[in-house]
């Protein structure tokens, strides 16, 4: 039983391995067709001819879904580690909602949340320089948080202020019927979307936009100098190996332990 259960895990959890690969590659095509049905479920002519037709095949992929959801926590060591783990809860997500369409209309086509599950490429594929790139990332945004936070306070502050400044001048006539509305158009103008629902019509209210759009263009440069200056420190590598034990996966690529556990790592 153990040495089935070791296995399944070789085959379920890992990628180094050619059934290990070749579940993994299956999976991935299995989730590619998931969401190419909802779409086409979406297009009112494929949906009033072939709706009966697309929900079995649904009904037929969540039951892939559900049994390889059920496996992993079955075979796994921690199931509760699993089960609350980032790739765990998204495997989660892709099988409910399908069965609260049962119960709630429309729910089914959150289905596509599946897409997320699309992750697993990066292990399965051995791109690992993509993987590493992506924690780097990480890592960057979560060291400029701080700095990011105050920036955003800031951003709050100030459409605040020059939506009620907007109001004030411009006035009810000219579409600014309240602050909030005012508040609503700096932050169209302030992040250089603009829209045109609402415009400065005096000259004192034109000039002002010019000023918010000049600033517009200053103030997106600034999270991205915060994230590049993260960015810039070095990293470690790693690979694609999980620890059986605790699922752990940012190992380096001579690790023959895990180094959160210490349990040994599947060669």
């Amino acid at each position: 039983m153990s040495k089935t259960r070791d296995e399944l895990y070789e085959v379920i959890f890992e990628a180094d391995t050619p059934a290990g690969k070749l579940f993994d590659v299956v999976l991935l095509i299995v989730i590619l067709i998931s969401v190419a049905l909802v779409m086409l479920e979406s297009v009112p002519a494929i949906r009033t001819n072939y709706r009966p037709f697309l929900r079995i095949l649904e009904w037929i992929i969540t039951g892939i879904f559900t049994l390889e959801y059920v496996l992993r926590i079955v075979i796994v060591r921690k199931p509760l580690r699993y089960i609350f783990s980032f790739y765990g809860i998204i495997d989660f997500l892709s099988v409910i909602p399908t069965y609260l369409g049962l119960f709630i209309v429309g729910s089914h086509h959150l289905v596509v949340i599946r897409i997320l599950r699309m992750l697993r490429v990066f292990r399965i594929l051995k791109l690992t320089r993509y993987t590493q790139a992506g924690r780097t990332l990480g890592r960057a945004l979560w060291a400029s948080r701080e700095k990011i936070s105050v920036f955003i306070f800031f951003v709050v502050v100030l459409v605040i202020v020059i939506g009620t400044v907007m109001y004030l001048i411009e006035g009810e006539e000219h579409g600014f019927t309240s602050i909030p509305r005012g508040i609503y158009w700096a932050i169209v103008t302030l992040t250089t979307v603009g829209y045109g629902d609402i415009s400065p019509q005096t000259p004192f209210g034109q000039f002002a936009a010019s000023i918010v759009m000049i600033m517009g263009y200053a103030i997106i440069a600034v999270p991205t100098g915060i994230v590049t200056a993260e960015i810039i420190n070095p990293s470690n590598r790693g690979n694609t190996q999980v620890c059986p034990n605790c699922l752990h996966d940012k190992h380096d690529d001579d690790a023959k332990f895990c180094k959160k556990c210490g349990s040994k790592i599947n060669p």
